[in-house]
């Protein structure tokens, strides 16, 4: 009786400990809601608030900070390597290709003063990309996303792996769902993740394959001749400011518009037509299309799993005091 008791209570210790266990081999799991509550309780609002002063005044800053989420959190970690800039023998990512077009890293620094101001070496620049997409969400018409923080930065560039592991607008739909997949989003969260074409703008040089010499038989054929209307040339300068909008009715929302332009063959990029066309996907559309709240809670959903892929925690990494270096390069450049 003793024993059958002494293994019930092995079982029940067993199961109290379950949670913590996962929590130390979880690094996901390390992350929590308002963790800077004690030592930076401003942090957040801090954030918020620089969000919104820049994006009155450049309001490209908001789909810049939705950009900066995936292409950090995709590339091995969500931790802020993507900021890093050369030095110390780091190449930086954005040097990288898949960057192009990349813009307003510059006003990183500016969130990362103000909060260098409120609580010196504490908010990590991780949590600075990831809030601030947050932030931008909301700014475009998007729903406010409940986000964990606790993330820390890496101090290493994955200049060589950014290829590998970001999609380009050539890629195959099977390549960017495998992409997703591999930081553990679902078939529906990518279609909902990919409705951040809602915004912002595709440069011409990633375009002028699906118009010259013909024009892509999958495209609308009047919204074919609108984008070469765009991109009037087949070898557009890279460095021209020679664009298309993603969405032309409504460019800087993210709402469910996406998704009714891909039902009506008006997918600016390859992958984005596919969504429309391969039964894996074509559902997902056709249910997004046709209700924004269930895009919004699908696309919710997709960016706070995107947002705690593979995070740094506790010991791992740094706390950056310039989101630029690496700490071990900042005597090197000051």
């Amino acid at each position: 009786m003793a024993t059958k008791r002494h293994h019930h209570l092995c079982s029940s210790y067993f199961f109290l400990l379950l949670p913590l266990l996962l929590q130390f081999y979880s690094g996901e799991s390390q992350l929590q809601f308002n963790y800077y509550a004690q030592n930076c309780p401003k942090a957040e609002d801090i954030i918020k608030q620089q969000v919104i002063n820049l994006y009155n005044k450049h309001g490209n800053t908001a789909v810049s900070w939705v950009r900066n989420l995936f292409h950090d959190c995709i590339v091995k970690s969500c931790d802020a390597s993507l900021l890093l800039k050369k030095a110390g023998g780091i190449e930086s990512e954005q040097a990288s290709e898949r960057s192009f077009g990349m813009r307003n890293f510059r006003y990183v620094d500016t969130i990362k003063e103000a909060l260098e101001e409120e609580c010196p070496v504490t908010v990590s620049c991780a949590d600075i990309v990831a809030l601030s997409a947050r932030e931008g969400i909301v700014m475009l018409g998007g729903p406010r996303i409940e986000m964990k923080t606790g993330r820390r930065d890496s101090k290493e560039s994955y200049f060589t792996e950014v290829d590998k592991l970001i999609p380009n607008h050539n890629d195959s739909l099977s390549t960017v769902l495998s992409a997703f997949q591999s930081t553990g989003i679902d078939v529906e969260g990518t279609v909902a993740l990919l409705g951040a074409h809602s915004v912002g703008r595709v440069h011409c040089v990633n375009l002028v394959h699906r118009l010259y010499p013909t024009v892509d038989p999958s495209l609308n054929p009047e919204y074919g001749e609108y984008l070469k209307r765009r991109c009037p040339t087949p070898n557009p300068d890279p460095k021209a400011v020679l664009y298309a909008r993603n969405d032309p009715e409504t460019p800087m929302i993210i709402d469910n518009n996406y998704y009714k332009n891909l039902l009506n063959q008006k997918g600016l990029l390859i992958v984005d037509q596919q969504l429309a066309s391969d039964p894996r996907t074509a559902p997902f559309v056709e249910k997004m299309a046709a209700d924004n709240g269930y895009f919004h809670q699908q696309f919710s959903r997709a960016v706070g799993l995107l947002s705690e892929n593979n995070p740094l925690t506790e010991d791992q990494g740094e706390i950056r005091k310039d989101c630029r270096y690496a700490n071990s390069n900042t005597n090197n450049v000051y």
